[in-house]
Parts: structure tokens; C-alpha cells; sequence
């Protein structure tokens, strides 16, 4: 029984003096993080693209003369657009305050219940944010697919 004790006193003492940096906690964190960069990254291309996508539109539209349906289009998809914005903005914050998680458990600042809580509120965030971007996208598809068909429609109806 003393021997036990001891053997977990001594457990206790080697494992409080432990590298924050190499418990498994810290390197799981890491490993999401690095996760949480690459959606961030996937999602700032999107972004891009849409954007891309929409000054081809505008370019498109151009040619035709007051067409509110198009304009209308163009609208729903500057909307589009900037709810995408704002939520890549949102991620970035997130990641942000994800990297002072990881400082603050390498730093000792905090338990590890309470690196396991606020870590666990993060990855909801991520997971949430990721949903959020792909209903983003599907509707940027649908409005550009959408697009796309009526310009082929008013193509086939000028050629006639």
C-alpha cells in the first residue's frame, strides 16, 4: 500500500513536470489545428473563385439590356458573396484564438480542463463553420448554374 502511494506520488510529480508540448492533448490540438488551416485555406480559394465568378457574371450581363433577372442574380450572388466573407473572416478569428489555446496550455496558463473545454467549443465553431461553407457553396453553385442557364436561354433567343 505505502509502495503504491508512493508510486503515485512519484507519477504525479514526473507527469505535472511534463513538456505541455509533447502530451497527447497538446499534439491532438496541433493536429487540429493544422486541420482547421487547411479548411481555412480550401475556404479562402472559394472565396476566390466566387469572386471570380462573379465579375464574369457582371462582364456577362453587360451585354444585356435592362434585364432585372439578371440583376436580381447578381444581387443574390453579391450576398453570396459577402456572407462567404464574413464567415472566411470568422474562421481566421477562430484560428487565431485556436493558436493562443495552444500557447496558453504550452505556457501552463491554463488546466487541462479547461484547454479540453475551450478546445472542444472551438472544434464545434470549426465544425459549424465548415457546414455554413458548404451551404454557402452548394447555393453558389445553384445561383451560378442558374446563371448560366438563363444566359444560354437569352443566347438561343437571339439567334433565332
Amino acid at each position: 500500500m505505502k509502495a503504491t502511494l508512493l508510486f503515485a506520488i512519484a507519477l504525479l510529480f514526473i507527469s505535472c513536470k511534463q513538456n505541455p508540448a509533447e502530451t497527447p492533448e497538446h499534439k491532438a490540438m496541433v493536429e487540429e489545428h493544422q486541420a482547421m488551416e487547411a479548411a481555412h485555406d480550401a475556404m479562402d480559394n472559394e472565396h476566390r473563385a466566387m469572386q471570380d465568378d462573379h465579375k464574369q457574371m457582371v462582364a456577362a450581363h453587360s451585354n444585356i439590356e435592362n434585364d432585372s433577372i439578371h440583376i436580381v442574380m447578381e444581387k443574390e450572388h453579391s450576398v453570396l458573396l459577402a456572407k462567404h466573407k464574413q464567415l472566411v473572416a470568422a474562421h481566421k478569428a477562430l484560428i487565431e484564438k485556436h493558436a493562443e489555446l495552444e500557447e496558453k496550455h504550452l505556457a501552463g496558463e491554463m488546466t487541462l480542463e479547461q484547454i479540453t473545454s475551450e478546445h472542444a467549443t472551438m472544434k464545434k465553431e470549426h465544425e459549424d463553420m465548415e457546414k455554413e461553407h458548404a451551404q454557402i457553396k452548394a447555393e453558389h453553385e445553384r445561383v451560378t448554374e442558374e446563371d448560366k442557364k438563363m444566359m444560354q436561354e437569352d443566347k438561343d433567343k437571339s439567334e433565332q
